[in-house]
């Protein structure tokens, strides 16, 4: 067999997927992710159901003359057709056909109370609902899959059924038989024992919606997508079979492309990424404890199940109140500072981090606060762009409900005093506009940056202190985003600080470097 009929890496992020609350695709959105799909390397992609709503129809009309798939099938997905009538007749069967896809994906019950409460007839109809349906497509050409539903819930209320609605697919010409957990509720163990006594029982190519136990044909979704808790992940399923179990199911060089394809999806589906996903999160190759960065020092693998490079991530060190000598000595090397000559530098800079950490700040979440924390070590000060004479805002509530709100910068730089309003949609808003209104002229560079991310988190305090605010600003360029964190008793200040260092690293990052004002 080809490597794509050896085991067959099925994806219905589109349906399936789709299903996800929050998650609306268009047509457009449904034809990107099937092309980011077919880059990562997946057999089949499961488009929709056309014929029972206009837009998955529509799917299937623009593919066959805008998607140029390299890798990847398209594949219709529908039901078995109605109970009592034909499958030739059958309009949704039909418009399977019409779709113009290679192959067909039938959802068929076979848990015998689905079938009689569900479906409203009997046990023996089903049977021959599934068969006539799968013999119908294949008159037709289409390669038939068979997604058994609500399966391991239907062999434990009646075995023998249930593996009468396998052997019937498989008989009539079903390809694959998918075993699926529709309700969630199997354990690993069991699953494994299920699908090894189906296979035993029938013979059938079996495929399955969680785990390998026998079958050679797994359904995921990109990054896990799906209704309820959602579904088995594309990613995490296919590393784990290239890298762990030595199995090849994509195509050589897909594997390192995993992280960018899971990215681009979701920013598709217009989605956080998540950062602790495993093999493809921000945070998964990421360290923290001083007692980890002693050991990556040494070596890597001591500490990593994988290298993060073969799926196209990267290792991250995190600098806290945790951090030892080890971690900030790497947290500094990945910046492009080598300091494993100046114990004496890295010890002060250990210090100044949990002394900072102590009253708020945090630098796991601010790596260009940190940066800058590490220039100022290495240069023995803070050199500036500009300095700070003082800052005002201004908030009015009028009568008619309107509210002003204001900002007054006077900045040091260049040899000059610059004084500069700004108003916008709150304080901060206008603090910001009066900032880049004073620095813009001087540094045209600013107008490349945007705010990307705002966060604020009351701290509380302790013992009677004052309780603290801390600012979380994210800041991109069009290319990457920094991180930077403030932390004072109100959140205006605290904001300040945050913008201060993400306009700072900001053009430091442009090439510029700071001048002593």
């Amino acid at each position: 067999m080809t490597l794509k009929d050896e085991f067959h890496v099925f994806d219905t992020t589109l349906r399936d997927g789709a299903q996800r609350e929050g998650i609306h695709l268009t047509v457009a959105d449904k034809l990107a992710i099937a092309r980011h799909l077919d880059d990562f390397g997946v057999g089949f992609i499961e488009g929709g159901w056309p014929g029972a709503n206009p837009r998955d129809t529509e799917f299937f009309a623009r593919a066959a003359t805008e998607l140029e798939l390299k890798n990847a099938q398209l594949v219709a997905f529908g039901a078995t057709r109605r109970a009592g009538g034909s499958a030739a007749e059958d309009a949704q069967l039909a418009a399977l056909v019409a779709s113009g896809a290679p192959v067909v994906t039938l959802v068929a019950k076979s848990h015998d109370r689905h079938v009689e409460l569900a479906l409203r007839t009997t046990l023996e109809e089903n049977l021959a609902m599934v068969a006539d349906s799968v013999r119908h497509l294949r008159s037709l050409g289409r390669r038939v899959f068979i997604d058994c539903e609500h399966f391991f819930d239907g062999f434990k209320a009646n075995r023998d059924y249930a593996l009468a609605v396998v052997s019937t697919a498989h008989e009539a010409g079903a390809d694959v038989v998918v075993l699926c957990d529709t309700n969630g509720g199997m354990l690993p163990s069991g699953v494994h024992a299920v699908v090894a006594e189906v296979l035993a029982a029938t013979g059938a190519r079996l495929g399955i919606h969680t785990q390998d136990a026998g079958a050679t044909h797994v359904q995921c979704t990109a990054n896990g997508y799906g209704e309820r808790v959602g579904n088995a992940n594309l990613f995490p399923v296919t590393a784990a079979l290239e890298l762990k179990l030595d199995r090849r199911v994509l195509p050589e060089g897909s594997l390192a492309e995993m992280t960018r394809i899971s990215h681009a999806i979701a920013e598709v589906v217009n989605l956080t990424p998540s950062t602790h996903q495993p093999y493809v999160g921000v945070s998964a190759f990421a360290h923290k404890a001083g007692l980890h960065a002693s050991a990556i020092k040494v070596d890597p693998d001591l500490y990593q199940h994988t290298d993060p490079a073969l799926v196209g991530n990267s290792m991250r060190m995190l600098v806290s109140d945790m951090a030892g000598r080890a971690s900030v000595e790497l947290k500094a090397k990945e910046l492009g500072y080598d300091l494993s000559r100046d114990r004496e530098a890295v010890g002060q800079l250990v210090a100044t981090v949990k002394e900072r950490e102590n009253v708020g700040y945090t630098y796991e979440a601010a790596d260009a606060s940190f940066e800058l924390l590490l220039r100022d070590q290495v240069n023995g000060h803070r050199k500036r762009f500009f300095r700070l004479e003082s800052w005002r805002t201004i908030s009015e509530q009028r009568a008619d409900g309107e509210q002003v709100n204001e900002a007054t910068v006077k900045l040091l730089l260049k040899g000059r005093r610059i004084i500069a309003t700004g108003e916008g949609n709150g304080p901060v808003n206008s603090l910001d506009r009066a900032l880049r209104t004073a620095l813009e002229p001087f540094y045209p560079q600013l107008g490349e940056l945007e705010l990307v991310d705002y966060k604020v988190r009351i701290l509380e305090g302790e013992h009677g202190t004052t309780s603290m605010t801390r600012v979380l600003v994210s800041t991109g360029d069009g290319k990457v985003e920094w991180s930077t964190v403030g932390v004072a008793e109100n959140v205006i200040a605290a904001s300040w600080q945050a913008l201060e260092d993400a306009y700072t690293l900001g053009l430091i990052r442009a090439g510029l470097e700071p001048e002593e004002n």
